[in-house]
């Protein structure tokens, strides 16, 4: 290579670069600004996505997507909510004896057939699971985890495995989603065994967080508001209003909290948080109460917020993961989830258990 060819690449390099400080700088400075000059994240925002949290398989280490298969998984998914959205025809057959076993084309088809049971549960008309794949720097994503680069959660620790075996042989675990099996014999003993969302104490799914995430569902809106000192979450899911103080310390390790305990602090225009404290009732994804999250709010423009969370747990896997998807503004209203209030599936399902008991059912089946 010739003095000048190298000289030639170096100067483009610099040039490249140069362009794209420019252009950060120029992202920076077009950002709105709260009175203390950190990027104001308020604003209500919808979370509502098709792409999982973890990656089929079937993509291996591929976290973007083709224009192809994009236009094939978001055109089967609108095709598939048009025709849940037509009128139930009332002369309708009853559903097949074991219910519909046929092969889904994508996860939230997966996710509605689970959470109703294999002969059905509610319609479109009372959710609203999503309709486009999660996008980054505008490429779609095919899972939410971008570390490990298969985009799985790693593999839990043996001493992890058998102590959440102990746990699930007794209740059904603290974190479980609408669709989730029914669980041990002792499953229906008392509300504290049923899962935490059930019992309207956090939002399914960890729609609550940290981390916060999509709960694939319905109640899909996330509110922001921030002051110099504090950052408020407020969760459409249940009831969740998370707070964020920025700066200080950690409390005590005795000091155990529902959602943790969260400070954040400002990196240039990200807001990092880092939250410890947790306690073991969560159990989100099986880890301890020794759970550990960072996140990093980013404010991409004045429509997006791009949310980044770490996942760190010593004692239930062998290394970190690291996800992320974006936030939208939205101007929808978030409506109040009065979950105690309308909650009356736990009473029943525990009065069922009772009745059951006295006919001499036992099975876990119930």
């Amino acid at each position: 290579m010739t003095i000048h060819t190298r000289i030639t690449r170096l100067f483009f390099a610099c040039a490249v670069a140069s362009a794209a400080a420019a252009s950060l700088s120029a992202q920076s400075k077009s950002l709105s600004r709260a009175a203390d000059g950190h990027p104001d994240l308020q604003g209500v925002y919808n979370v509502a996505t098709m792409t999982p949290v973890e990656r089929s398989g079937e993509y291996g280490n591929r976290l973007v997507l083709t224009k192809e298969e994009v236009a094939a998984i978001e055109g089967q998914e609108r095709e598939r909510q048009a025709k849940g959205a037509e009128p139930s025809q009332g002369d309708r057959q009853a559903p097949q004896v074991g219910g519909d076993r046929s092969p889904t084309n994508s996860y939230l088809e997966g996710l509605f057939r689970a959470g109703g049971g294999i002969v059905g549960g509610y319609n479109l008309f009372w959710i609203a699971p999503g309709s486009q794949l999660a996008r980054v720097d505008g490429q779609a994503r095919s899972s939410l985890i971008v570390d490990p680069a298969d985009g799985r959660v790693p593999p839990m620790k043996a001493d992890a495995r058998a102590r959440n075996e102990a746990i699930l042989a007794r209740r059904v675990s603290p974190d479980a989603a609408e669709g989730a099996p029914e669980g041990p014999a002792g499953a229906y003993d008392g509300p504290e065994a049923r899962p935490l969302a059930e019992r309207c104490l956090l939002g399914f799914s960890s729609t609550s967080g940290p981390p916060t995430l999509p709960n694939y569902w319905y109640n899909n809106l996330k509110q922001v508001v921030q002051t110099r000192d504090t950052v408020m979450i407020l969760n459409e899911m249940v009831h969740d209003a998370r707070i964020i103080r920025i700066g200080g310390t950690h409390p005590p390790a005795n000091v155990r909290k529902w959602l943790g305990d969260s400070i954040g602090r400002w990196e240039g225009d990200t807001l990092v948080v880092d939250t410890t404290n947790f306690t073991g009732k969560t159990q989100f994804r099986g880890s301890s109460e020794n759970l550990h999250v960072v996140e990093r709010f980013t404010r991409v423009d004045d429509k997006t917020l791009l949310y980044r969370f770490t996942i760190e747990d010593p004692t239930t896997w062998d290394r970190s993961w690291t996800g992320e998807y974006p936030w939208i503004a939205s101007d929808e209203p978030i409506y109040e989830y009065a979950c105690h209030e309308g909650n009356y599936a736990l009473g029943g399902v525990l009065r069922g258990a009772r009745l059951q008991e006295s006919e001499g059912v036992t099975s876990p089946d119930r």
